[in-house]
């Protein structure tokens, strides 16, 4: 009888935890090419640090593309294949669009996991692309050291639906889709000590689609959009501060908190991706409490939706979250003129 392992035995980074610094990664993105060529056609690329690349038509459509994969953060094969297609695909409603098709990359270490697990991780990819209604049409695979799985995915947009990270307008307030917390529990999973009910919780959190994405596309009074994963709320947020000539204010009792996180914090629990993204913007930060900071740069896997709307439609917009099954919401900060050293400070 085959027996299953623990794919996160495999992984030395879980999920968007494994992500380059943002730090770091700024310095790899430099471009060293004199000088640039420049496409007309391309509406977002690099210089934005936005979700996805997005390439005019030419017919009143965009295409948008994108890829994220990364090393197991749970144990399931199966788990593990909707979690990181769920997390792909967040990439292209992050823009306003809406996905048309996925392609397959994987890794898989032949010889020391079974094929038939790599199977489960595609079966679970496969659930994930029917439910978002497009089809995993292919990809490449290789033989690697370590479990990898992602996506490549295409999505396309009316191009006055494309929603950026650095169109922000001071006032505009801010919305959170997903309770933080995911880099904190499965840690705690890693270490063995996470309770069932909590690992339920959040699995259900990172395999929920952004699906509310290409609706807010459509919206106007919907000023900025993007999703948080690997660099935290504080990294995402800061991005859009960043690129709009804004600062921030959060409100901390506003921001949700997945049940029992603090419990697993206070047990030391929290991946090293807390750390590296500290490290890379805590001077941008305003003071924090040591729970707070914790918090708010603790890597998401398949993080919920950030959202930047007009003050003026806040019933509307409140009302719409509602009606799209989101439940009740408040804003959990907003935007706000720069005017001291801080671009984020946390109340």
């Amino acid at each position: 009888m085959e027996t299953k392992v623990k794919l996160t035995e495999f992984s030395h980074g879980a999920g968007c935890g494994c992500k380059i610094s943002p730090e770091i990664l700024d310095s790899i993105l430099k471009n060293t090419q004199e000088p640039t060529i420049h496409f007309p056609g391309l509406l977002v690329g690099n210089e934005s640090k936005d979700d996805a690349a997005v390439l005019d038509l030419g017919n009143g459509q965009a295409l948008i593309s994108t890829t994220d994969f990364f090393m197991p953060i749970v144990d399931d094969a199966y788990d593990f294949g909707r979690i990181a297609s769920v997390n792909a695909i967040s990439d292209i409603y992050a823009m306003g669009g809406k996905p048309v098709l996925a392609i397959a990359i994987l890794g898989w270490p032949i010889g020391k996991i079974s094929p038939n697990q790599a199977s489960q991780v595609l079966d679970g990819a496969r659930k994930v692309c029917a439910d978002a209604g497009i089809p995993l049409a292919g990809g490449h695979s290789i033989d690697s050291p370590e479990p990898i799985f992602g996506l490549a995915v295409n999505g396309l947009v009316p191009i006055g639906n494309i929603k950026k990270n650095n169109s922000a307008v001071s006032g505009s307030l801010l919305y959170l889709t997903k309770k933080l917390g995911v880099g904190i529990l499965t840690t705690a999973q890693k270490k063995g000590i996470l309770k069932d009910e909590d690992l339920t919780e959040v699995v259900k959190s990172m395999t929920t689609l952004n699906k509310l994405g290409a609706r807010l596309g459509e919206l106007s009074y919907v000023e900025a959009l993007t999703d948080v994963t690997g660099f935290g709320l504080l990294g995402h947020l800061l991005e859009i501060a960043q690129g709009s000539g804004l600062a921030a204010e959060i409100h901390f009792n506003q921001v949700p908190i997945m049940g029992s996180v603090l419990e697993y914090l206070g047990k030391g629990c929290f991946p090293g991706g807390t750390l590296r993204n500290w490290d890379s913007y805590g001077d941008k930060i305003g003071p924090l409490t040591e729970e707070q900071k914790f918090l708010l740069a603790d890597p998401q896997t398949s993080g919920g939706l950030l959202i930047v709307v007009n003050e003026k439609f806040q019933n509307e917009f409140e009302k719409l979250l509602i009606e799209e099954g989101y439940g009740k919401f408040a804003p959990i900060g907003k935007m706000i003129q720069q005017n001291n050293e801080y671009l984020i400070r946390v109340s």
